[in-house]
């Protein structure tokens, strides 16, 4: 099936299928084991961000603290 049939009939632009592809293309979605891993990696990487950026700000608020005294 051609690539615009396929955009067409699931309402994509051909960059947003391109872009999938290129993401998703070598996965093996029947088992569904790569798909899950990335979630669990995506998920992993967002909640060490937040940490990330909690450690930071307490580390700004405790140097504010110690400048002022």
């Amino acid at each position: 099936m051609p690539t615009a049939e396929v955009c067409r009939r699931h309402g994509l632009s051909p960059a947003a299928f391109y872009k999938l592809k290129a993401r998703y293309g070598g996965m093996d979605l029947f088992g569904c084991t790569d798909a899950k891993r990335l979630k669990q990696l995506e998920d992993e990487n967002a909640k060490l961000k937040r940490l990330l950026a909690d450690t930071m700000l307490d580390n700004v608020v405790l140097k504010d603290l110690l400048g002022k005294s």
